[in-house]
């Protein structure tokens, strides 16, 4: 038995190799793909974004703020406007992505420590470069207006830490955890990597078993295996689950060095969960595979499965903030788990073992599906084989 899944594992690998199909998907596309993916962002960072001024104040205190957001990483002061008309009208046209106005008495308002109001504008269209925006101009505004009252008791005598204490009673400090500088490469590479590797494993594991009866090549195939699905299922799943090492090494061995995202330490872990999801994808496609004889309406299924992948995992938007029919959805996908477990592993750089909980979730995706592709493949050889001996 040991020799017949063997032969039939060397037997996928050269149907992967020579078919044009399978090659392309497992082979071809993944190193293209995850380079592609990795250039598009290869500036990682969204700075000296395009903003506008509104000054109404015209006063020492605004241009000294303006200045001072000038010198932010995310704000690049291009165009100088006259009304929230013109304002609105170069965000419209895309020539700035965000926009301050300083309203008349603002220094005069500052000084005597009366409300001032100034607006932020940010084009939420383009949310990361909003929220950059918005962070850096609040940070500006409130250090400076701390500094005018902070010159003005000052010069009448008060020592500096008793005045700074009177300006800014509570002392905020906001540490970001694990993508700290709102690196693109670092966050969303990675996701779009290991989504991708869904899609291709699941498109290819759908043609597994039907292409054999389609191609007429079941039979050669049932009587290498003895008749004993489970080899076959074995056999096909460890060449598949071997091209996956390959894609492993592809990106933790190349990608991630080359362009600086990997974190020391956390390979084997990574390892652990990449050959996770692959055996839960294989399982998947395993199982369309061999209920949909017919390979078109198995592609559709495939298809139709892991193009949602990405939106329901939670990577770009929280899975509780979802209705309950989406999250559901979501949980019969393996890359849900995958991506938790990810998190945890990748970014926060935790031991394996807090990522229990999701490595069960994908141990119960493999369990079920190849479970079930091996019963009902079963039942498929018993049915050929009665119907050849008559």
């Amino acid at each position: 038995m040991i020799k017949a899944i063997f032969q039939i594992a060397l037997r996928e690998w050269q149907r992967i190799l020579t078919r044009p199909d399978h090659c392309l998907v497992l082979l071809v596309l993944p190193p293209l793909l995850f380079f592609f993916y990795a250039y598009i962002y290869d500036r990682q960072q969204a700075e000296d974004l395009p903003v506008a001024i509104w000054d109404e104040d015209r006063t020492a205190v605004s241009r000294q703020i303006t200045f001072l957001l000038e010198q932010t990483a995310s704000i690049h002061i291009t165009e100088s406007v006259g009304s929230q008309d013109e304002l609105e009208s170069l965000m419209q046209q895309q020539k700035i992505i965000g926009a301050i106005h300083f309203p008349k008495g603002m220094e005069r308002d500052i000084k005597s420590r009366h409300p001032v109001k100034v607006p932020i504008y940010t084009n939420a269209a383009s949310l990361v470069p909003g929220k950059l925006i918005n962070k850096d101009a609040t940070t500006v505004l409130i250090t400076a207006a701390s500094g005018v009252n902070l010159q003005k008791f000052m010069k009448t005598g008060m020592p500096a830490g008793k005045a700074m204490s009177l300006i800014m009673p509570v002392n905020l400090t906001v540490y970001p955890m694990y993508n700290p500088t709102y690196n693109y490469q670092h966050y969303l590479v990675p996701g779009l990597i290991t989504v991708a590797l869904q899609m291709m494993i699941i498109m290819v594991a759908v043609l597994m078993i039907n292409m054999e009866w389609k191609e007429g090549t079941m039979d050669a195939l049932r009587l290498m295996a003895g008749n004993h699905a489970g080899v076959i299922i074995t056999g096909k799943t460890l060449a598949h689950l071997s091209v996956g090492w390959v894609n492993f090494v592809l990106v933790a061995g190349i990608i991630f060095p080359f362009f600086s995202l990997q974190h020391p330490g956390t390979n084997w872990q990574l390892f652990v969960l990449f050959n996770l999801l692959t055996l839960a994808c294989t399982g998947i496609g395993l199982m369309i595979s061999v209920i949909a004889t017919d390979v078109m309406l198995a592609l559709d299924a495939g298809l139709f499965y892991t193009s949602p992948a990405f939106v329901f995992s939670g990577f770009t938007f929280p899975r509780w903030a979802m209705p309950w029919f989406d999250q559901y959805y979501a949980s019969l996908m393996p890359y849900t788990p995958f991506l938790d477990a990810f998190f945890k592993v990748y970014f926060m750089e935790l031991p394996l073992r807090y990522a229990m909980p999701e490595i069960t979730k994908l141990l119960l995706f493999i369990g079920c599906t190849f479970f079930v592709s091996v019963l009902f493949l079963q039942v498929k050889l018993n049915r050929y084989a009665a119907t050849a001996r008559i």
